[in-house]
């Protein structure tokens, strides 16, 4: 079966066990709009497909049926954060990470010693 939008938000809203009521009260989007989204009555608008994209952690190209990496967008900018197309070893993730992770953390004390000393 062809993945729709209307497919791929069932999908995702059952596989994080929610009923139609419990994604409305995350997405603030009426769970009669979608129900209706979901059996193809209704088509999905920019903005909600903004609000479940960022709920559910999936790029818009995902949503859509466009791909089937429910993070093809994150996947490409962690490959250019990563240095470009070929995969790296698992060791130099590691490094990358601790050395992002070193970086955040002496911004965010550089940014508390400033804010301290105005």
């Amino acid at each position: 079966m062809k993945q729709t939008p209307k497919n791929k938000l069932k999908e995702l809203r059952k596989k994080h066990n929610l009923t139609l009521r419990d994604l409305e009260k995350r997405i603030g989007i009426n769970y009669s709009v979608i129900s209706r989204i979901e059996s193809g009555d209704r088509a999905l608008t920019d903005s909600e497909i903004n609000l479940i994209c960022d709920f559910f952690q999936v790029s818009s190209e995902y949503l859509l049926g466009r791909t089937d990496k429910p993070d093809a967008e994150r996947e490409e900018i962690s490959r250019s954060f990563y240095g470009g197309p070929e995969d790296i070893t698992e060791d130099e993730r590691e490094y990358l990470d601790k050395q992002l992770a070193q970086y955040r953390e002496l911004k965010k004390q550089f940014l508390e010693n400033q804010k301290r000393n105005t």
